[in-house]
């Protein structure tokens, strides 16, 4: 018979990420494969961006961690919900910085709450927090139980340009690629020294070690572990398709004569650059798929997951009937890259688009906007070696002609040597990720550490 004073067994998990599509997914992804391991996991965030994250979830563990998967809607009051402008010369998403903003003001007292409510009757609550959300830490400061964690959901190398305050090519410092508001935003947040027990980042050893080790010399890292649990991109399941048509397309296709391009949920193009794209796609006479939507705004169900129509590209695509694919909205990105046919992506270099193009050994043509985008894209192109850079990472914007699109696809998809030797390479890479993350694997050795960490007596 138990004692009266026995402590209760079970570790809590509770996550908080920032409201974006490229922080919502892949903290859902850890927060599925911990619950599928019957850990109770906790994800918090506003109702919408939850409804978000679930709407867009495309692995496969959803429905095997569902009972041990918990959401937790905040009731925030709704705040602007503006669209984007295709013409601001600043590429950074502004407009979704009042869901941000909305998250400082509106956030702490509902997680405090959680956390105390859930403490009496778990032995430890870990909380992880998407790295430009500190602020969330203070809420673990009131429960005695409680220990905290950073997620990184971006590359090694962009922590370590933001803080060696890196310049680019042109002189660019790498914080420019940043607005000045998101900035503000993350420098009235109290620094994470001393606050976390370790942090997590959504990258894999092989690819990032340098970075890694420069970055736990960093005094801000000082006495904190890293754990390098990526790439969180699920497989794709076999017999199972979400592309429809899009996969059928691709099925009649011959292997590695598609290139897939997309520029992420936070970026936005103007119509004379969408029109140099499509002349350049064009032009370059390889297949194509171009999702062609806009960026998310903070509420995307307001008016739905808007199309966009292209009244320019009515008769491009009419022209390239056969020979390419225009999407209008929502992709299975991931499945499309696992797809044979596919034989490059021409890509803005988010995170986790590098993440399951290298998982997926597909060669990337890097055309980096804003964000940690530039420095993904210099490793990509300049340290792994398994890309082709379209556009240098600057902080003004500038016009990607024609002439540029058909050059890099032709240098990637047109059968040369360069392009030959860099989709070797990519397949070499793609099999390493893919090892990472099974038994055995870096990646997957630190996911157990992690979890060894939080479940200790």
């Amino acid at each position: 018979m138990g004692s009266e004073n026995e402590q209760p067994k079970e570790i809590a998990v509770v996550m908080v990420p920032l409201p974006a599509q490229g922080h919502l997914n892949p903290l859902l992804h850890l927060s599925s494969q911990i619950a599928a391991g019957g850990i109770h996991v906790h994800y918090v965030s506003s109702a919408t961006h939850n409804r978000q994250a679930r709407h867009r979830f495309h692995g496969l563990n959803l429905a095997a961690a569902a009972s041990h998967l918990h959401f937790h809607d905040l009731d925030f009051p709704s705040g602007p919900n503006p669209k984007p402008n295709p013409d601001n010369p600043v590429k950074f998403p502004t407009h979704l910085q009042p869901s941000f903003d909305a998250t400082w003001a509106h956030l702490l007292p509902h997680l405090s709450s959680l956390l105390i409510s859930l403490s009496p009757s778990h032995r430890r609550i870990a909380l992880l927090v998407d790295s430009a959300m500190s602020f969330a830490i203070d809420a673990a400061s009131a429960v005695q139980n409680a220990e905290a964690f950073a997620f990184h959901p971006s590359s090694a190398i962009c922590s370590v340009c933001y803080l060696d305050q890196t310049e680019f090519d042109g002189g660019a410092a790498f914080r420019s690629f940043f607005s000045e508001g998101f900035l503000q935003f993350i420098n009235r947040q109290r620094p994470m020294k001393n606050r976390v027990a370790g942090r997590l980042f959504n990258t894999c050893r092989w690819i990032e070690q340098k970075y890694l080790d420069r970055l736990s010399e960093k005094p801000v890292f000082s006495g904190q572990r890293i754990f390098a649990i990526g790439p969180l991109n699920p497989a794709v399941a076999a017999g199972r398709s979400e592309g429809g048509c899009l996969i059928s397309w691709l099925d009649e296709q011959p292997a590695a004569s598609v290139v897939y391009v997309s520029f992420g949920t936070t970026s936005t193009m103007s119509k004379e650059q969408v029109r140099e794209i499509a002349a350049g796609l064009e032009a370059s006479r390889q297949r194509f798929i171009w999702v062609r939507r806009d960026a998310d705004r903070c509420d995307i169900f307001e008016d739905g997951e808007e199309q966009v129509v292209d009244f320019d590209l009515v008769e491009f695509e009419k022209r390239m009937e056969g020979k390419g694919k225009l999407v209008r909205g929502w992709a299975p990105q991931l499945e499309i890259l696992a797809h044979p046919s596919i034989g490059g992506f021409l890509s803005h270099c988010g995170w986790n688009s590098c993440l399951e193009a290298m998982s997926s050994g597909v060669p990337i043509l890097a055309w980096p906007m804003h964000s940690d985008q530039p420095a993904n894209a210099f490793l990509v192109t300049e340290v792994l070696m398994t890309g082709i850079p379209v556009k240098k990472g600057t902080a003004e914007e500038e016009l990607v002609t024609a002439e540029t699109v058909r050059e890099s696809l032709e240098r990637l998809m047109a059968g040369g040597d360069e392009g030959k030797e860099l989709r070797r390479r990519a397949r070499e890479m793609g099999e390493k990720l893919r090892a990472a993350v099974k038994e055995g694997g870096s990646s997957k050795q630190d996911f157990d550490a992690f979890l060894d960490r939080i479940m200790r007596p």
